[in-house]
Formats: C-alpha cells, structure tokens, sequence
C-alpha cells in the first residue's frame, strides 16, 4: 500500500511546479495514519498492552505483592461461615491486593494476573494455528486443479459444520491428564475453528488470480507456490490480519467456556474461566471472587474487539468502521 502525492501548488518552495511529486509513503505509514483517527481503537490498543505487559510482568507483579497463585491460606478463611474470607472486601489487606479466594484462601491477584497468562496464551496461540492452517489450505483450494478445490472445499464445509464446543468437549475428554492443558487447549480450537479462515483466504485468492500480475506470473512458468509466495501472501496479509485480530477475542471466549464446564485448563493453574467456574457459587458471601475474572474478560474482549474493527478499517479505509463513536470519520470528512 503505497503512493505518491501530488500537489499542485507547493506553497512556500521557490520553483514549485504544478505537479512536485513527493516521496511515497509506506503502507506502515498509512496503516498508522488511519488508526489514528480512530480515537477508540487507540484506546482499546492501549488497553490490549497493557493486558499483555500484566501477563508478561505477573511473576514480578506477585513477588512485589509477595504472593503467589497456588499457596493456600487457611489463616484467612472463616470454616464457621463455610469458608467466606476473613475481613471486609473479600480479605483485601496489604498482603493481598484483592482480596483471597473462599475455601482455598489463594491470592486473588496472583491467580487473576496469572489468569492473563493463560486467557491470552491460549488465544493468541489458537489463533496462530487457525491462520497457518487456513492460509495453506485456502490458498491450495484455489490454486489447485478442479478436484483439488472440491475435496479441499468439502473438507472446509466439513469443519465449519462441526459443533467447535461439542467437538472440544469430546477431544478434551478423550486425552490423557498429564498433556500439557492450555498448549491443548490451544491446539483444539485452533484445529477444529480454522474453516471460516479458509473460506475467506480462498475467496481472496479467487479474485486475485484474475490480476494481470499474477496471471502473467502463472503463464510465465511459475509454479503454484511460487506463485503463492511471490505474488499472493503480500496481498493476503491485509484480510489475514484483519481476521486473525478479530479471532483472537472470540478464541478467549471459547477457552473461559471450557474452563467454565470443567473440560478447560484444569487447577492449579489458574485462568479466568476456571475462576468462574469455582465462583458461581459465592457471588453474595465474596462477590469480588466472581466480578474480578468476569470484568477482565469483559474488558479484554471488548478491547480487543474494538481494536480489530480499527485494523480493519485501517487495513482497508474502503470497508466504514461498525464504531459510531472515536473513529474520527467526521475530520476525515472534513478534510
């Protein structure tokens, strides 16, 4: 994505012609540009780094509470009362920032930052083999030979008709204790929810065939792949990433649904979704056990969703943003 601007009056610089071509201004650039006029992209943006420094920075977030998200802390917890936390706001105190968990007496920031790890970990991992799996096969359907379209299209189809929850569900079942949870996690979603990629990269690559560049690529000898690699992948990055940033809220949701039913990542490791799980029964004796992971989740899925709305619109300023507030439409109608 780049371009040359041409002004027709070059004010202020002696022997300015009607047609002073300036430098070409890189896609970056440009990509940069039209975010910025989305106020609540750059806002969701911020939020997102911010999530993603406190899951980075959790093992020093906890040393410096001195907590941490697995010790227990019967000392804190009154057994009379069936175990609610001992003093006001959930047993928040110096020591523990918010508060401890009933029953167990956990630390309740160490479990919700190190919550982050895993909620974030998972997403942006599914969401990686969902686009390395959709880009090869969309991209094969299309390139490939009638039959090759078909058998790759029904196989598609055949994803995309497959129940995501039940088939996680079955497989989560299925495998054995001791394989690390959240990288299985990660795999099955990513491995059941890849068909919509394939869809839309094979779409993609259906209307660029038609290009001249790329058809003279074809006709020159190149083979398919070469094709893909050289002519392509470059002009797939804008609608891959576009998708991939608005995968990746959807991808946390699905991980807290299966730590919700009990099929997710399994304790002692903490994650948001298995912090509901345990809380759904003390929202009146410590409603702060059961807000706590649910706003994080809210406002990470929210941000990142606004955010993927800004990168789209970004990536193609054709494509009118679904924000009505912070997207800055009303400067860029008057410039």
């Amino acid at each position: 994505m780049s371009e040359t601007l041409t002004v027709s009056e070059a004010q202020g610089v002696p022997g300015a012609g009607a047609d002073t071509v300036l430098a070409p201004v890189s896609g970056a650039r440009q990509f940069w540009r039209r975010l910025r006029t989305q106020r609540a992209a750059l806002v969701a943006a911020a939020v997102v780094a911010l999530l993603v420094l406190v899951a980075l920075a959790a093992p020093l977030l906890t040393a410096i509470e001195g907590q941490d998200p697995t010790t227990y802390h019967p000392s804190l917890i009154d057994s009379a009362r069936g175990g609610v936390p001992v003093g006001s706001f959930g047993g928040v105190s110096g020591d523990h920032w918010l508060g401890v968990e009933p029953q167990t007496g956990r630390d309740l920031f160490a479990r919700l930052v190190y919550g982050a790890r895993v909620s974030l970990g998972v997403a942006l991992a599914a969401t990686l083999v969902q686009v390395l799996i959709g880009v090869v096969v969309g991209v094969a359907a299309a390139l490939g030979n009638r039959w090759v379209d078909q058998l790759l299209s029904r196989a598609t189809d055949i994803i995309i008709a497959m129940p995501l929850m039940i088939v996680s569900l079955a497989l989560l079942a299925i495998v054995p204790s001791g394989f690390p949870r959240p990288v299985l996690v990660a795999l099955i979603i990513g491995l059941v929810a890849w068909g919509s990629t394939a869809k839309i990269v094979r779409a993609h690559t259906l209307t660029l065939k038609g290009l001249d560049h790329v058809a003279a690529a074809r006709l020159s000898g190149w083979g398919p792949w070469r094709v893909a690699r050289r002519e392509l992948l470059p002009a797939l990055a804008a609608p891959v990433i576009t998708y991939a940033a608005l995968l990746v809220p959807a991808n946390i949701t699905v991980e807290a649904a299966l730590s919700f039913l009990g099929v997710g990542v399994k304790p002692p490791t903490p994650s948001w979704g298995q912090m509901l799980t345990a809380a759904d029964v003390w929202y009146q004796a410590a409603p702060q056990y059961l807000l706590l992971p649910a706003g994080a989740l809210f406002v990470t899925v929210l941000a990142l969703t606004v955010l993927g709305d800004g990168v789209r619109t970004a990536l193609d300023p054709r494509a009118a943003s679904r924000l009505s507030v912070g997207t800055g439409r009303r400067r860029e109608a008057k410039a």
